[in-house]
């Protein structure tokens, strides 16, 4: 199944390093189900671990300092000295795998050289967080290979703070969490919080998960994420100081809100509507999932991509074109925009049957529209990071 990742990443190792890797690890890109903006807003999100990933063909070197790591789909290499402080470099891929090491050079951790060569199938700018399974799968291969007893929650907490320090990115730590922490047809709901997590089953025989790319990202992504936030702030100080007695914001009700809605001002009150209603969404999801009850799994997903556009409004005029026009198909049980918003993807849950002709339609009415050409990605609920262990065919 993942020879078609892996033969040519251990093809690639033979043909630079002229031997054979000692390991091969995966480590996998992520979805989130439900649960969008709600990490840093004392909320539940609903990821899971998929099967798009970043393979690593990996041999230590004993008696050498140096580790020498190959991007293969880049067409680029980099070296370092394991002795030296270690600091950000131009090549941005590379600063996830620095920024995971230079918090485990320790005089306790006897590390040697490494020869390196990974290459993915998590798409690029697609949602997938194709750098949380760089960062924590590098972190995996760190922990195994010179046994430092990291635990897979500090593995996580290691890629978000890799994110923060080496790449300047204020993530939270849902896509880490999803990439370490996956398990096969189950999902997790996450407190981005406490880290405190449940998983539920996720046996989607009989549906499918596909998510149509718009191929756009627009500017405003980063200063619309910016300002999202400042608003909801806004609003959390309005609900906090008039209802000092309640902690955490997923706390607060609907008619504390709506008590505090002209003091807050019409924009916070919004943002604060839809965060307190995904976060009851998130619960009702994980519910629905694991008793098999697709449909309704279906309708939150659609009331997501409504708040998201209305309520939020993070949405834009390519995703709110795939989403409508895909809820007009026959066998699609809901859709919404997937991430931050701005651009990306949506995420479609169809009758299995009928996906052909969904991506069909929607295919052609988007080329025909905007005239992009949107790309497509079946996934699957999948394991975690993992060391590859069967035997690889060259």
């Amino acid at each position: 199944m993942h020879e078609q990742l892996i033969n040519p990443t251990v093809e690639k190792f033979k043909t630079r390093f002229k031997s054979e890797p000692e390991h091969i690890f995966l480590s996998p890109g992520r979805i989130n189900i439900i649960g969008e903006h709600v990490d840093y807003s004392d909320g539940f999100v609903l990821p899971a671990a998929i099967d798009k990933y970043i393979c690593f063909a990996v041999r230590k070197l004993p008696g050498t300092n140096f580790c020498t790591v190959i991007a293969k789909d880049l067409g680029e290499e980099y070296t370092f000295d394991i002795t030296t402080e270690i600091k950000p470099v131009g090549q941005m891929w590379m600063n996830y795998i620095l920024g995971v090491f230079s918090q485990l050079q320790k005089p306790e951790n006897l590390f040697c050289g490494m020869e390196i060569v990974f290459s993915s199938t998590i798409p690029m700018g697609a949602g997938l967080s194709s750098s949380a399974a760089l960062e924590c799968g590098f972190a995996f291969i760190l922990n195994e290979l010179f046994h430092l007893q990291i635990s897979k929650k500090d593995i996580a907490v290691i890629g978000q703070k890799s994110e923060h320090s080496f790449a300047g990115v204020q993530c939270g730590i849902m896509d880490q969490f999803a990439s370490v922490f996956g398990k096969e047809n189950k999902v997790i709901m996450l407190d981005c919080n406490s880290l405190q997590h449940q998983y539920f089953d996720a046996d989607l025989k009989g549906y499918s998960l596909l998510l149509f790319d718009s191929c756009v990202k627009h500017s405003h992504l980063t200063s619309g994420y910016n300002d999202r936030h400042k608003e909801v702030e806004h609003g959390k100080k309005i609900l906090r100081k008039n209802f000092p007695e309640i902690e955490k914001f997923r706390d607060f009700t609907m008619d504390m809100l709506d008590r505090v809605k002209e003091e807050m001002g019409n924009t916070s009150y919004k943002r604060c509507l839809y965060l307190l209603k995904e976060i009851q969404r998130v619960e009702m999801a994980a519910k629905a999932i694991s008793a098999g009850n697709i449909e309704y799994l279906g309708t939150l997903l659609t009331e997501t991509h409504a708040g998201l556009s209305t309520e939020f409004e993070v949405s834009c005029s390519e995703l709110d074109f795939l989403v409508e026009n895909a809820l007009q198909q026959e066998g699609v049980l809901g859709a919404r925009i997937m991430g931050g918003g701005f651009g990306g993807c949506s995420i479609n849950l169809i009758e299995e049957n009928k996906t052909e002709e969904v991506i069909r339609i929607i295919s052609e009415k988007y080329l025909e529209h905007f005239n992009i050409r949107m790309k497509v990605y079946h996934v699957t609920i999948s394991d975690g990071i993992k060391e590859y262990t069967n035997e690889y065919i060259i």
